[in-house]
């Protein structure tokens, strides 16, 4: 067919305190990718909801193939040719990846599952993508770029003409996101519509044919084609205003060194590793997902035991047996999985903030004081700008920008000496990731020191005072700001056979 395969007409949506779409219109045309643009919180989440079968609109309809359709489930959506790839993913950990990708509908001969069956359609599926995973890997033992690939991998199963992807490549290598864009364009070529999320603007000018950009829950507008559109009108669409400068970095004085390791080694390493961070500055860790980044934060903050080498903050050695000690002892971590580590989804956002420091409400330090968090949650909420209804509400129901803040806020409250932050801007709208910046920059200017782990090098190189690079778990480079250029870093976080000998800006060989 040609015009449009899946129109939404006139879709509005709320929640108790939230009106989440308000009279939608879009149309993603048969054979197109169709970026969906906004801040988080605009609405895209709860369209791409809406079009799942998650959420029944309250007004309008979603119409496919000329034909209105009235979800009552997803698994309606699924059979009329619906499949949407959820940032946050969707898999069951504890089932393997054969049996996460064909959930529903596993291969069966006379009542009973063929497993010889389900593995081979596994293994052709993954195979399809460019993946060498096992079928029969227990999906909880894989890395999290790997999980999106497998739920990728899950979606396509169902041979769908209508696809939405909401920040595919949030958690995935540069390679694995080339061989993405090519099944991408190869759906494209079948006919199918595909909606895309992503935040990140050389993707949506790289695969996109046409957007539209929701605000606050309503339609603003709609671009047929990119060509031509600068990324700054696209920006103000999005946020309302201009952004110059996304980064908005300014030098800051740095004081006495606050955090040192010095042999650190553990899990996920290959050598030990040391390094310093100063009171007041910004340390960026960039290289390859699996280059044993988050790994290193973990040791650092007590989630994982290492096995060697010492940690010291302010002078003070630091036990960290547990993240617990961790806190105690000023140090605090940002995980890179919001959904599986950061946040607890069922509790609210007044709790969330809460949660590690209650000793710090409690008379006695054994009566929880309701006024005393609620005053807290207020102020955190302010002054972070989270965007939530009340302080009551789940936070679950909120965006990952918005969450993201919470979980600052739950650590500001600490008074860190040491903040760990891994990926803290992944799948974050472009207003957002701002304002996240300005949380870190005024947490250093306080006083902290800052460390960051980032798989996105503008973003290394626009906020950083320094840059670490690492490879295949060990530490090969550290660059001053200053001298620090795309392609030295780049080229020491790409594999290579021979080894190479770390290199530093300190000893004169600078990028």
């Amino acid at each position: 067919m040609t015009g449009p395969l899946l129109r939404f007409e006139s879709v509005s949506k709320s929640f108790p305190g939230v009106r989440a779409l308000q009279d939608v219109n879009l149309e993603v045309q048969c054979g197109s990718i169709h970026a969906l643009m906004g801040e988080n919180g605009a609405g895209k989440s709860t369209l791409l909801k809406v079009l799942s079968g998650v959420y029944r609109p309250d007004a309008g309809r979603v119409v496919i193939a000329g034909e209105p359709k009235s979800f009552r489930s997803t698994a309606d959506a699924i059979r009329e040719g619906v499949s949407v790839i959820y940032q946050e993913l969707q898999l069951v950990p504890q089932l393997s990846v054969e049996e996460n990708l064909f959930l529903g509908h596993l291969p069966s001969r006379y009542g009973f599952v063929s497993r010889r069956t389900l593995h081979e359609r596994a293994r052709r599926q993954l195979e399809s993508l460019g993946e060498k995973i096992a079928p029969s890997t227990k999906v909880d033992r894989l890395p999290i770029a790997q999980r999106q690939m497998v739920e990728i991998a899950k979606a396509l199963t169902h041979n769908a003409r209508v696809i939405a992807f909401d920040e595919p490549t949030s958690s995935i290598s540069a390679q694995e996101t080339a061989r993405l864009f090519g099944v991408i364009r190869e759906l494209r070529k079948q006919g199918k519509a595909i909606l895309y999320v992503s935040h990140r603007m050389d993707e949506i000018y790289e695969i996109c044919d046409a957007a539209t950009v929701l605000r606050d829950g309503k339609h603003v507008e709609t671009f047929p084609t990119l060509a031509g559109l600068s990324r700054d009108t696209l920006v103000q669409r999005m946020v309302g205003r201009s952004i110059t400068d996304i980064f908005g970095y300014s030098p800051r004085p740095l004081g006495a060194e606050t955090l040192s390791v010095n042999g650190l080694f553990g899990p996920g390493l290959t050598a030990p590793a040391t390094f310093s961070v100063r009171a007041g500055e910004i340390l960026g860790f960039f290289g390859l997902v699996g280059a044993g980044r988050t790994e290193l934060l973990k040791l650092l903050s007590g989630a994982t035991s290492r096995s060697a080498g010492t940690i010291t903050v302010e002078g003070r050695p630091v036990s960290a047996p547990s993240p617990r000690q961790a806190i105690r002892q000023g140090i605090v971590l940002c995980v890179e999985d919001r959904k599986k580590e950061g946040i607890i989804p069922v509790r609210s956002v007044q709790e969330n903030i809460n949660i590690s420091g209650r000793r710090h409400f409690s008379p006695l330090g054994m009566i929880i004081s309701p006024a005393r968090e609620r005053d807290n949650a207020k102020r955190y909420i302010d002054r972070l700008s989270v965007r939530t209804p009340s302080a009551a509400q789940l936070i679950k129901n909120l965006s990952g920008g918005n969450q993201q803040k919470a979980i600052l806020a739950r650590w500001l409250c600490e008074n860190p000496k040491v903040i760990l932050l891994d990926e803290p801007t992944r799948g974050i709208d472009v207003g957002a990731k701002s304002e996240i910046y300005r949380i870190m920059y005024g947490l250093a200017s306080a006083g902290a020191a800052v460390v960051v782990v980032s798989s996105e090098l503008p973003e290394v190189m626009g906020i950083c005072d320094r840059i670490a690079v690492m490879r295949s778990g060990r530490i090969v480079g550290t660059f001053d700001r200053a001298d620090a250029t795309q392609e030295t870093l780049v080229s020491l976080a790409l594999p290579v056979v021979e080894n190479r000998a770390p290199v530093s800006a300190s000893d004169g060989e600078r990028g």
